[in-house]
């Protein structure tokens, strides 16, 4: 049985991998992750207003001393005493692909062009094996159209594949009013993988303290409809790889997965409740279920379920959500 898969011209061992999350800050949780059969490791994000809130501190450390006394500055403390800007990310990078035999992929999530672009080449001389962009940003400027948005995605993409020579992915989320549009121009624009999707966490309001109360909810397993439906859509419609990054709880959504076309799919929530070994059961429920359907390859499933190879691709469009609505039956109602 094959197990292989590609993503993005990288070869792995098998479609699964660990998305960015704070597992990977640790090196001994990326061993781990290897460990348990991820067959690459996406770091945690790394966030430009981050690096430049620690530059804006060095650089009022080193100035406050500016107008004291000489004999004061020399209990200054040494430059080398502070870990400034990214130097914390990229020893990790270097360490990871020390340690390792997976691919690190290093992520990124910018705030101006420059951002991108100097942060993205410091991951490629660190040894970052691939970069995913984490495009994370809620356009909520009421004067910014659509197609600026869009187009602001598009020069992203440009500059950071102009300045690196690794592959790029893009962690991009669904809400455009044309996905299919929008997924097609990045694949135009160089992008090596589109990864679908980013998760949006919406704040709460809390009533008591009358406060925006921000909160995480890890995914679950009925969040997998909306990136099934587009990667079965873009299956075979785009150059770029497709990674699947929502609801991953058992084998079962991979399966789903690999079968609308997805590349390789990728996992945190699960790890985060259940624990990294949780990983090796999804590899070996994935390999018990292949034998059972005869699969000899992850290859040979792949796309099986997409929309150019169904019988009725109406399934995806708007004639299956008419039929939908006529098969739901209630018992209350007459």
């Amino acid at each position: 049985m094959k197990l292989n898969s590609k993503y993005m011209g990288l070869e792995l061992k098998n479609p699964i991998v660990a998305s960015a999350s704070p597992l990977s800050r640790n090196l001994d949780n990326i061993k781990s992750l290897e460990d348990a059969g991820a067959a690459a490791v996406v770091l945690f994000s790394l966030f430009e207003e981050q690096l430049i809130h620690e530059n804006a501190a060095m650089d009022h450390l080193l100035s406050s001393g500016a107008n004291s006394f000489a004999e004061s500055l020399s209990y200054f403390p040494d430059v080398e005493d502070y870990e400034v800007g990214p130097e914390n990310y990229l020893n990790l990078i270097r360490q990871a692909r020390e340690a390792t035999d997976i691919p690190i992929i290093a992520s990124l999530n910018g705030a101006s062009n420059k951002g991108w672009i100097e942060f993205s080449k410091k991951m490629e001389q660190a040894g970052a094996s691939a970069i995913e962009l984490n495009t994370y940003r809620i356009p909520v400027d009421l004067n910014i159209p659509g197609n600026e948005v869009e187009k602001n995605y598009i020069n992203v993409i440009k500059a950071v594949k102009s300045s690196v020579s690794i592959p790029v992915a893009v962690k991009l989320s669904p809400f455009f009013s044309s996905m299919g549009h929008v997924s097609k121009q990045i694949d135009a624009a160089g992008a090596d993988a589109l990864v679908l999707f980013n998760r949006f966490y919406q704040p709460d309001v809390d009533l008591e303290k009358l406060e925006i109360h921000p909160s995480l909810e890890l995914s679950q397993a009925n969040e997998i409809r909306l990136p099934l439906l587009w990667i079965a859509v873009l299956h075979g419609n785009i150059k770029a790889s497709l990674a699947a990054s929502r609801g991953v709880e058992n084998a079962t959504e991979v399966i789903k997965y690999i079968m609308a076309g997805a590349d390789v799919v990728m996992t945190t929530s699960a790890l985060l409740k259940k624990g990294i070994s949780h990983l090796s059961v999804i590899l070996k429920d994935l390999q018990k279920w292949m034998e059972d359907k005869d699969y000899e390859s992850v290859e040979q499933m792949r796309g099986c379920m997409s929309q150019k190879n169904v019988a009725d691709p109406t399934a995806f469009e708007r004639a299956n959500y008419i039929k939908v609505l006529e098969s739901y039956e209630n018992p209350y109602l007459p």
